[in-house]
């Protein structure tokens, strides 16, 4: 259950900033690989000068996913062998699982600025807004917002959390993830204004630009 309360502090509506976050992932996968690079570059940049900390955390918590990728691109797609040995990845699957292993980089970098951003209410804020077209099929877009907010609340929780893998077992065991503590959440509902179009509208043409 969740109430609804005025709220104008924020300049850019969570809805518009968890908007520019998927379109920065979507025209990662469009864009050419020198491009694609350079573009990633400068997010990873950003991210590590306004959110370095959470940055940091979500790169510790996700090097061995990263690191698997990489080796499974490697060794599964065809080419020009590193190495005379039948043991050896292929140039290809190399370039290949580096650049995945970018555009992954890049979604975190922007998940770490947009987290530094929004506290979890102006999270459900932006993910209520979005459901709208949902409440025309009958649906509850209240229910579904708490809920997608709070599956992405755990996951923060369970990727930013110094704990082992048997701690978080553990954890699973206990029923830790599936308490939950608040009966009534508060969520904030803002307003789009103006400078929310104007970001709109830039992003979706730099996306248009980017799947040319």
């Amino acid at each position: 259950m969740c109430n609804l309360h005025e709220e104008s502090t924020l300049r850019l509506h969570p809805a518009t900033q968890i908007l520019v976050w998927c379109a920065l992932v979507a025209a990662m996968q469009f864009l050419p690989a020198t491009r694609m690079l350079i573009s990633g570059g400068f997010v990873l940049l950003l991210a590590f000068m306004v959110s370095r900390q959470k940055l940091r955390q979500l790169l510790r918590r996700t090097r061995w996913f990263m690191i698997s990728l990489w080796l499974i691109y490697a060794y599964s797609i065809p080419g020009q062998a590193l190495f005379d040995s039948i043991f050896s990845p292929t140039r290809e699957g190399l370039t290949s699982g580096g650049l995945q292993s970018m555009r992954l980089l890049v979604a975190l970098a922007g998940l770490a600025m947009l987290l530094d951003r929004l506290h979890r209410q102006q999270l459900m804020a932006g993910l209520y807004s979005l459901l709208l077209p949902l409440q025309y099929l009958g649906l509850s877009r209240e229910r579904l917002a708490v809920r997608l907010a709070l599956t992405l609340h755990y996951a923060e929780v369970g990727m930013l959390r110094p704990a082992s893998w048997r701690d978080s077992l553990q954890s699973l065991e206990d029923g830790g993830m599936l308490r939950v503590e608040e009966k009534v959440m508060e969520l904030p509902v803002y307003h789009f204004a103006f400078q929310d179009a104007l970001l709109l509208l830039g992003t979706v043409l730099l996306l248009w630009r980017a799947m040319r």
